[in-house]
């Protein structure tokens, strides 16, 4: 796998961060676009970098590439965590609880992923149409003693 094939995947999944903030509600009406939430944090002497998104907005190439479930009932989680003097990607323990607006925990295994220069850990996990999921993230950079966390929210439309 190339460099640039790794950067795209993670370019598609930035993008997917915005995308998802909006989609065709049940009624057929499109709910009203929500500001963008954050995509990155900053953690002391390093940045995560984290957005979550559909499978289905993956190019096939990369799913396949990346062995992941391309679907609408699907989303990956893809983080990632660079030093911050010279934005140089760094390994690190990353581990994930999700659960939904109604308390309902969702599993999500993360795995690494190394291409050429950058390094991706992803997850993948099923979600519903209007699901509001709340990720928390536990990072610890290679060399760092105590874990830093990072929470975000997103909404995934799948009709």
């Amino acid at each position: 796998m190339s460099i640039s094939t790794g950067r795209t995947m993670f370019a598609v999944a930035l993008l997917g961060t915005l995308s998802a903030c909006g989609g065709p509600g049940e009624t057929g009406r499109i709910p009203e676009a929500e500001p963008a939430g954050p995509t990155s944090a900053d953690i002391g002497e390093h940045v995560v970098h984290f957005s979550a998104q559909s499978t289905d907005q993956l190019p096939a190439e990369i799913a396949r590439a990346y062995d992941i479930v391309r679907s609408k009932n699907r989303a990956m989680l893809n983080v990632s965590v660079l030093r911050k003097p010279d934005s140089v990607p760094v390994n690190a323990v990353i581990t994930v609880k999700t659960r939904n607006l109604a308390g309902q925990l969702k599993s999500v295994s993360m795995r690494q992923i190394n291409d050429g220069d950058a390094i991706y850990y992803i997850g993948e996990l099923s979600v519903a149409n209007r699901e509001t999921l709340v990720f928390d993230i536990s990072v610890t950079p290679e060399g760092a003693t105590t874990p830093a966390d990072v929470r975000f929210v997103r909404q995934f439309f799948t009709n």
